[in-house]
């Protein structure tokens, strides 16, 4: 699939999630799949990706409980590809990603796309907050607590998540 890195080794939650979502295009698909795309041939328009890449991407993000399958149409046989709950929880990640590049890339008061939050009609800015206190919390304000050096790597990790999928 042409990936340059393994992460399988690494005892790490992000390089677990990079090695699930973590090609470009993946992350393009997704924004696009939360955007309301579902079938491979709006990607394929919309991206202007190979077709052999979309089809391994696609099928990775299956295989990893991201999207399933729903088969539209019986002659031909065709699917649509729809966002699993395991795929809508990525939304908070691609929400800042997109308020990152608006503020380093474009320019907050350039940004491609507005997001308005629908309550109150203010323009969308996300921020992380403590689950517990509801604390908007800084980089700053959090620790790094030392992990069990038994903990599974991102392959095993990956893999017992597969079998209990089954």
């Amino acid at each position: 699939m042409g990936r340059t890195a393994d992460y399988t080794n690494e005892r790490c939650s992000v390089a677990a999630t990079l090695e699930v979502v973590g090609d470009p295009w993946t992350l393009l698909i997704l924004r696009d799949a939360f955007a309301g795309v579902k079938r491979f041939e709006q990607w394929q328009e919309r991206l202007g990706v190979a077709r052999n890449v979309l089809a391994a991407r696609l099928k990775t993000l299956v295989g990893h409980g991201v999207m399933e399958t729903r088969r539209y149409s019986e002659r031909p046989p065709r699917h649509e590809y729809w966002l699993t709950q395991k795929g809508l929880a990525l939304s908070p990640v691609l929400l800042t990603m997109a308020e990152w590049g608006d503020q380093h890339v474009y320019g907050r008061d350039k940004s491609p796309a507005l997001f308005r939050h629908k309550s109150c009609g203010c323009a969308f800015h996300p921020v992380l907050a403590c689950e517990e206190c509801k604390e908007v919390v800084q980089r700053r304000d959090l620790e790094r607590m030392p992990q069990d050096e038994q903990m599974p790597t991102v392959g095993e990790a990956l893999e017992a998540s597969r079998i209990a999928a089954e």
